[in-house]
């Protein structure tokens, strides 16, 4: 099988960056069981992700995973602790596209990789933050669904239609950076509300009862 064109590592690098921002094991899960499977030809930086032992552990987790994004609370809970995990190991796998034989186009690919697992990350965790106010669960695990779909398809579309997944890409961003604004200000807002709530202070989103009747009184 003929190696990939420049234009698909790149392409793999921001989709393995991206993408580890979302489901970290379930990229190493796809990635290592496509190159152990021979449906793509791994780089050697990411031949690792074939091996038996990788793709065992991968596997478990993507289990545990798929589960734990699904429980509101918990899934926020995870993603707290996967902040210090995702961002390092999407710069490692967008790295790993090239390898040390390409040193600056590694470089290159672990700070765009690192920081596009970032937006992703912060995209999902504030979003799903903000999901998790509502007392429903089913809008919860959609979203956990929307992105346990996201991600192969992403990986696919870089090796297949690199362009096309390139435009993709500079869309989501663009739709990410919303998303973290406009879910940051939402619980910006709700936090606010809360520590007055739990202080005493008066809620300004609230209007009294008696200033009510008094309002109605006096029309």
């Amino acid at each position: 099988m003929d190696s990939l064109t420049t234009p698909e590592l790149i392409a793999l690098a921001g989709a393995l960056g991206w993408a580890s921002g979302v489901r970290l094991y379930l990229v190493v899960f796809l990635t290592g069981l496509a190159g152990y499977l021979g449906w793509i030809p791994l780089p050697g930086g990411l031949q690792l992700l074939a091996h038996p032992a990788v793709l065992i552990a991968s596997g478990f987790m993507v289990f545990v995973e798929f589960f734990a994004d699904k429980i509101p609370g918990l899934d926020s809970l995870w993603d707290i602790v996967h902040t210090v995990i995702r961002v390092p190991a999407g710069a490692a796998l967008a790295a790993g596209v090239f390898g040390v034989d390409h040193g600056a186009m590694a470089l290159v690919a672990a700070i765009v990789g690192g920081s596009l697992a970032a937006t992703s990350h912060v995209a999902k965790a504030t979003t799903r933050a903000a999901i998790n106010t509502s007392p429903e669960p089913f809008t919860n695990v959609g979203a956990s669904l929307v992105e346990d779909s996201a991600v192969p398809a992403s990986l696919w579309l870089a090796v297949a239609h690199p362009l096309v997944f390139g435009v993709l890409l500079v869309l989501v961003l663009i739709l990410s950076v919303w998303l973290i604004h406009k879910s940051w200000r939402f619980l910006k807002s709700l936090f606010g509300r809360l520590a007055r709530i739990f202080s005493g202070r008066p809620d300004p989103g609230v209007t009294p009862a008696f200033q009510i009747k008094k309002n109605s009184s006096g029309d």
